[in-house]
């Protein structure tokens, strides 16, 4: 597949002819990476998660309550995109409503992992990541809400960034957790991804949380010899197993080697990442999904009275993920438990981010991993928590606001690709994306 930087130097007609390529080669792929083939203007095709409202697409978050829901409206994401000559392309699948880690709750089926077909691509936007893997699309957007485009960039051994909460319009966007959401690319390599960065950032009066910064040109002025201080946490790599702490290790190795400084330091146990994050992403889906109700959006279900139309439509469109971070996100909310579990959740947050910043104090970018394991076989995990654990380290870089990035490192003796992640400042994405390109070219991983 020619990568995104190649096709910006391609004719109309030439792109016409890539997009109708592109379909073919999607519709013949059993990977379940496309749920729909609309396209909206011209230019570059890029494929977009089923959360992102493209006018006139159906746009339905891999959920059936959102069946024949048509999108009025356009993302800024979307519009920014345009703007760059570049156009939507195909509704990539995804977990329901971004709940999930593995792409198995969607409404249309499991996507396949093009790695290991008996492999889930990871999640929430695993469709995205494996299309992008697969040569079945040039780059796609994602959404990142607790690690849902770097984890699934990791299993499927791509690269996917979140930007810095408020660099990129959330206007658009379905929301899963208002302050966690971020949508953010997913490409071949890191040249691609700051080009697809570049293209969908920027300051937007109709989200109330965009941060009104000057737009810098990053794809433009990559530096992958810049010579950097990157953190490592030390403990963060036991709960990891044998393939991850071994690319770890060669990969430090590398960027020493590349001239970096490593900086070993400590941070808190994971496990208050993860009980922050269930708690607050709960409460806030819980506020959020409330509006699908069976009367403005979607599927209705059949019901004589209006009780038993909430009811009815509710309980029929929404998968089991669904509901159970429903009910939580209720709980915590609840009278009673409010300030036993949301306000102690929210003042952990400020914690957890104060620990990214003190370490920021003497480190350009901090070095961790994405997921404990590679990509785990279909139907593998059947508790909950299990899942859960899985983003355990893409968790506090939601939770503290920052911009982190996913890049392929090696294969295990499977050939399931290891990811790691850098993990930078808030609004610090050119140091980020200079030592994505910089890492890229020490570990010079092969697809």
């Amino acid at each position: 597949m020619i990568t995104l930087k190649e096709a910006l130097t391609k004719s109309g007609e030439e792109l016409t002819a890539l997009r109708a390529e592109l379909e073919e080669r999607a519709k013949a792929s059993d990977l379940n990476a496309y749920v729909g083939y609309e396209s909206s203007g011209e230019g570059i095709p890029i494929l977009i998660k089923d959360n992102i409202q493209v006018k006139n697409w159906p746009v339905t978050s891999g959920s059936k309550i959102l069946q024949g829901y048509i999108a009025p409206y356009e993302a800024t994401a979307i519009r920014n995109l345009k703007a760059k000559g570049m156009m939507p392309f195909g509704r990539a699948n995804m977990d329901e409503f971004a709940m999930g880690s593995t792409t198995e709750s969607s409404f249309y089926g499991p996507t396949k992992n093009p790695h290991g077909t008996d492999r889930v691509p990871g999640g929430s936007s695993g469709g995205s990541a494996a299309a992008v893997a697969g040569g079945i699309a040039i780059a796609a957007l994602g959404s990142d809400t607790g690690g849902s485009i770097r984890q699934p960039a990791a299993y499927c051994g791509v690269v996917g960034m979140k930007p810095t909460y408020g660099r990129v319009s959330r206007f658009g966007l379905s929301a899963y957790a208002s302050s966690l959401d971020q949508i953010g690319p997913i490409a071949q390599n890191v040249e691609d991804a700051a080009i697809l960065y570049d293209a969908i950032k920027g300051h937007d009066d109709k989200d109330s949380t965009s941060a009104d910064f000057e737009i810098e040109d990053i794809a433009n002025y990559l530096n992958p010899d810049v010579k950097l201080s990157i953190a490592v946490i030390d403990s963060y790599i036991d709960a990891a197993d044998a393939d991850i702490r071994k690319a770890f290790n060669e990969t430090v190795s590398k960027l020493e080697a590349a001239g970096h400084t490593i900086v070993h330091k400590e941070m808190s146990n994971t496990k208050y990442d993860i009980a922050t994050y269930y708690v607050l992403a709960t409460a806030e889906a819980a506020t959020n999904l409330a509006r699908y109700d069976g009367v403005r959006y979607g599927r209705r279900a059949e019901a004589k009275n209006t009780e038993e139309l909430f009811f009815n439509t509710r309980s029929e469109g929404f998968g089991e993920e669904v509901k159970r971070r429903i009910m939580l996100g209720n709980f915590v909310l609840s009278s009673g438990y409010y300030d036993a579990y949301y306000v102690k959740a929210q003042k952990v947050r400020h914690l957890i981010r104060d620990a990214y910043n003190r370490i920021f104090e003497e480190a350009d970018l901090i070095l961790s991993p994405v997921a404990p394991s590679v990509a785990p076989k279909m139907g593998s995990i059947q508790d909950p928590l299990e899942m859960y654990k899985s983003d355990m380290y893409t968790l506090g870089v939601n939770l503290a606001g920052l911009p982190g990035i996913s890049l392929p490192v090696a294969k295990n003796d499977e050939g399931m690709p290891v990811g790691l992640q850098l993990i930078a400042k808030a609004f610090d994405e050119k140091i980020l994306f200079n030592g994505a390109a910089s890492m890229e070219k020490a570990v010079n991983y092969t697809h």
